[in-house]
């Protein structure tokens, strides 16, 4: 379905760290502390830009909080720090082959992504932005099973992945299961609100479920 193939970029979304500003560059501590109780938006900025460089997954919650942010560029700082973080294994292989990986995406060279996102996997299982690329590039082979496989498999190492939770919702689009789809992104919503292409999709899918519903009775 076009609306399915359009929220593809909220799987493939990774976007480039916001440059520093070097000056006066906080401690981890300072950086959270800032997020959560700073009054000055340009400190919670500083602190959000610090963690995409340097933040590691127990961050992922104050980030979170940071997409509920009253200042936009602290909510959309802290969607790009939270894909940053994500994107990082902890090993440096794995990272290396991470980034083959997406190039290989990039490049529409989807079974030789599928080959090194799974090299990438058994390497460091944990990794749960090694599953969610595999999942990405199964969902573009319109191979859905095994992209539900790995996105399971996301969420039990991070629940907090709006992508994966997207994600779901563009399969089930593809399977045609409208109500599914909804309940996924929603699901994606409630952790990242600012998602506005899945925001669009949620809105028409409930006016779709009200057209059914209504030529039903």
């Amino acid at each position: 379905m076009t609306l399915a193939r359009a929220l593809v970029l909220v799987l493939l979304l990774v976007a480039p760290a916001a440059p520093w500003a070097r000056a006066a560059e906080p401690t981890r501590e300072e950086a959270l502390q800032a997020l959560a109780g700073a009054a000055d938006a340009e400190a919670r900025q500083r602190a959000v830009r610090w963690l995409a460089e340097k933040g590691v997954m127990e961050d992922i919650p104050a980030l979170v909080q940071a997409l509920r942010d009253v200042d936009s560029r602290v909510r959309a700082f802290a969607e790009n720090a939270m894909w940053q973080v994500w994107s990082r294994s902890g090993d440096a292989e794995a990272d290396r082959l991470f980034a083959v990986g997406v190039e290989q995406m990039q490049a529409r060279q989807a079974e030789a992504a599928v080959e090194t996102f799974t090299g990438v996997i058994a390497r460091r299982p944990e990794f749960a932005e090694g599953w969610n690329k595999r999942a990405t590039v199964y969902y573009l082979l319109g191979e859905y099973t095994k992209s539900l496989a790995d996105c399971d498999e996301v969420l039990k190492r991070n629940p907090y992945h709006f992508g994966a939770l997207s994600g779901y919702g563009m399969i089930y689009l593809q399977l045609d299961q409208p109500t599914r789809a909804l309940e996924y992104f929603e699901r994606a919503l409630a952790v990242n609100p600012n998602l506005s292409s899945v925001q669009e999709a949620a809105d028409k899918l409930k006016a779709l479920l009200i057209r059914r519903r209504k030529d039903t009775i």
